[in-house]
């Protein structure tokens, strides 16, 4: 059997319920060593974003593809950040110049991955408008349709199902990155093997992994619900603290073992 491939950081302690808040002590720490990265991706995308609302306008179906799309794909678009929590951890610091590097050098594998995520995003938005198509007893066309009929109906049942089906995709999309993507950055592991690496790390520890997907989830909402300016500062903060989280769920046991008094 293959062994999973060694990350080049050694973590910092044992995974824990309070690891996630470190990964994110540590993300602001690396945001505010190195902050003109980081925050010219954040307003780029945040730009991004804003363009592909006002591009899809009043239209629900449009705008719910705009949105899954630039939540799968916007992990692929900050990888360049893991590099400059990589070239931290190891006493160096780097600037945009290499940053754009990595994607001058059209990383096949990050290609591919992105393509991966991009195919889920569309399973998504496709699996959802069919539920939502015959199970609603009105057109949906609007965004206020959506409001009125989806959310607001007294019956339970169509908005419930729709909720839980969201996160029964999102979960091994979110298992499936949280350290395959920072894998793919760090070290030459092909796809299959980061995406193996990843199953693990969650397998290992699942409340961390839970906990850390719900800090996700609630920080990019906060983001979203700033009009996505608050998206600027969010976007690599939860950049560099991937990094983090794949240093501390990547390792192997022995590695905590041997770690586990050290602070966060």
């Amino acid at each position: 059997m293959n062994e999973r491939p060694t990350p080049s950081c050694a973590p910092r302690a044992a995974v824990t319920l309070r690891s996630p808040l470190c990964w994110l002590a540590r993300g602001w720490a690396d945001l505010r060593s190195n902050p003109l990265p980081g925050l010219l991706h954040g307003l780029l995308l945040a730009a991004f974003g804003g363009l592909l609302l006002w591009q899809a306008g009043d239209e629900f179906w449009l705008l719910a593809g705009a949105f899954s799309g630039f939540l799968i794909v916007a992990p692929i678009l900050v990888c360049g950040l893991l590099q400059i929590s990589r070239s931290r951890s190891q006493g160096q610091r780097i600037g945009i110049a290499a940053v754009l590097q990595l994607w001058r050098s059209g990383e096949p594998r990050l290609l591919r991955f992105g393509l991966l995520l991009g195919l889920a995003g569309t399973g998504w938005v496709l699996t959802s408008a069919a539920l939502i198509t015959l199970w609603s007893p009105e057109p949906i066309h609007r965004p206020m349709d959506f409001l009125y009929h989806v959310v607001l109906v007294r019956e339970l049942g169509l908005f419930e199902v729709w909720l839980l089906l969201g996160a029964l995709l999102a979960a091994p999309v979110f298992a499936s990155t949280v350290v395959a993507l920072p894998m793919l950055v760090d070290t030459p592991a092909s796809i299959s093997a980061a995406l193996l690496a990843s199953w693990h790390a969650v397998a290992d520890h699942p409340g961390p992994a839970v906990l850390w997907a719900v800090l996700i989830a609630l920080l990019v909402g906060l983001g979203m619900l700033t009009a996505l300016i608050g998206l600027i500062v969010i976007v690599p903060w939860l950049a560099h603290a991937s990094w983090h989280a794949y240093c501390d769920l990547s390792a192997r046991p022995s590695d905590h073992a041997s770690t586990a008094q050290r602070q966060c």
